[in-house]
């Protein structure tokens, strides 16, 4: 299934970097390998310990993968099970004379819904001191059990840069949610952000320019 998706806050600063001017936008991501941290991880579906980052070799994307990111709701459930949440902040290590933005951000797990019930995933990400994305909520309806996907493509004239020459902390919020609705009431349903294997993850595309 293939949906298309339009998609807190440390304070933190590089003392005596100018700030460049002028970004000016290039294909090629920089030679040299970024790196991000997890600042701080908060939220019932990524747990201390159950979010991980990692870059492409390439220098085009990152991927965060969760290994305990599951919302279900239904026969054997606790009443705060049907939603799960996580706020990621990440500090993105970028070569000096490079800027950043996120132009596509993939979101994947694996749906089990009964007849009757219902899911629903929602998504944002923001640089610190920039405008969030808009929240965007998406639904899914049973009887499925199968893989799921969810893809924001934002369009060039709206892709926002971190400024130049600044270390600014990208923030990102993702929730599942899911209801059990008119489905049988012995049944469970559930929908999972997780991977055991690695083989599931959100990822995130990178837009480079250049800091003149």
């Amino acid at each position: 299934m293939l949906h298309t998706l339009v998609i807190g806050s440390l304070a933190a600063s590089l003392m005596g970097l100018p700030v460049l001017a002028d970004p000016v936008p290039t294909t090629n991501p920089p030679a040299e390998r970024i790196t991000i941290e997890i600042v701080t991880v908060n939220g019932s579906g990524c747990r201390l310990g159950t979010a991980a980052v990692a870059t492409a070799p390439d220098n085009t994307a990152f991927t965060v993968t969760y290994s305990d990111y599951l919302a279900q709701a239904g026969a054997g459930t606790a009443p705060t099970d049907f939603r799960k949440n996580c706020q990621l902040v990440l500090k993105v290590n970028v070569p000096g004379g490079f800027t950043y933005a996120i132009g596509q951000a993939d979101y994947r797990g694996f749906a089990h819904l009964e007849r009757g019930a219902s899911g629903m995933q929602r998504a944002s990400y923001y640089i610190q001191g920039t405008s969030p994305t808009a929240a965007e909520s998406h639904s899914f309806a049973g009887p499925v059990s199968d893989s799921w996907q969810t893809t924001d493509v934002t369009d060039v004239a709206s892709l926002v840069y971190a400024p130049c020459g600044e270390v600014r902390l990208f923030n990102i919020n993702t929730e599942l949610r899911v209801s059990r609705g008119t489905s049988d009431p012995k049944t469970t349903s559930f929908m999972m952000m997780d991977s055991t294997d690695g083989g599931v993850s959100t990822t995130y595309h990178f837009n480079w320019m250049r800091c003149e």
